[in-house]
This record gives structure tokens, C-alpha cells and sequence, in this order.
């Protein structure tokens, strides 16, 4: 719960080390494998679109991490 409206921590996003990026990911795709036929469309692409989301940013960490130089920043 917020302590006032237009604190600081307002739009600032959860930082998450690898570790827990990694668990995230198992349990929603343990949840989304478990997802009973009734589930609503959206709650399903809302979902698989998190998946998405969390592979790519590990995927991005991860070719980070192998010492190839990133694009170039443009000013």
C-alpha cells in the first residue's frame, strides 16, 4: 500500500536479482500449465505476454553477461 499518492516509489518498478526473475518465470509457467479451459482469454495473453516479457529480459541479461560489446548509445 502506498503511504500518499505521487510518492517516489509510484512508477518506479520492482527490482528483481536473477534468481528470483528465474522463479518468477517457473511458477507462471507452472500457473499457466495448471490454467483450467474456463480461464478468461486476456488472463491467458496477460500472462503469456509476462512469460515473454521475463524470457526476454533473462535472455537479455544473460547475452549481456558474455563480454560481446552492446549496440552504441546515440546521443
Amino acid at each position: 500500500m502506498r503511504a500518499f499518492e505521487g510518492q517516489h516509489s509510484d512508477s518506479v518498478a520492482i527490482k528483481r536479482s536473477r534468481e528470483q526473475k528465474l522463479l518468477q518465470l517457473k511458477q507462471l509457467k507452472e500457473q499457466f500449465a495448471a490454467l483450467k479451459p474456463t480461464v478468461a482469454e486476456s488472463m491467458r495473453s496477460a500472462m503469456a505476454k509476462r512469460i515473454a516479457d521475463l524470457e526476454q529480459e533473462l535472455g537479455a541479461a544473460a547475452g549481456g553477461k558474455s563480454g560481446k560489446p552492446g549496440p552504441a548509445r546515440q546521443r
